[in-house]
Order: structure tokens, then sequence, then C-alpha cells
């Protein structure tokens, strides 16, 4: 062995330049992902903190979950919205 062993990162580039090419690439993406995460968290907590107070915890799981097809069919319709301007 020479004393040098081959670096796992193609190119020199650092996890951390990676990862900083990947947030600048996908800025908007990543930040309307979080925006809709925040925004469906917040909204179900609330509805189910007062119109729901008395239902079990299992209906709160089922509304975070029904924010996965919300989220693909939000931004599935924003698309097409988008296609048709």
């Amino acid at each position: 062995m020479t004393g040098t062993e081959p670096s796992d990162e193609p190119d020199g580039d650092t996890l951390l330049d990676r990862v900083g090419s990947h947030v600048r690439e996908n800025r908007n993406g990543m930040l309307q992902d979080l925006v809709f995460a925040v925004v469906w968290v917040t909204l179900t907590s609330l509805l189910y903190d007062f119109a729901f107070a008395s239902a079990p915890q299992w209906v709160l799981y089922m509304f975070l979950i029904a924010g996965i097809p919300a989220y693909f069919g939000f931004f599935v319709s924003l698309e097409m919205a988008k296609e048709r301007r």
C-alpha cells in the first residue's frame, strides 16, 4: 500500500458540497414540500383538537396519512393548471 486510500467522494467533492449542490438545485421544490407539510400537520392537529376532541387518536393518524394523497393531488393539479396557461 502506498499510504493513500482512494476517496469515496468523486472529484474531491465532500458530502457537504454534494448536499449544498442538491439543495441549490431543488430549493423551490423543497420549500414547497416543507410549507405543505407544516400547513397540513397544523390544520390536522387543530381539526383533531377542536372539531374531533372526543375522537380516538387513530383518527388523528388517519388525517395525517391522508396528507400523502392530498400532497400528490395538490401538486399534480397545480402542474396541470400551469400547463393550461
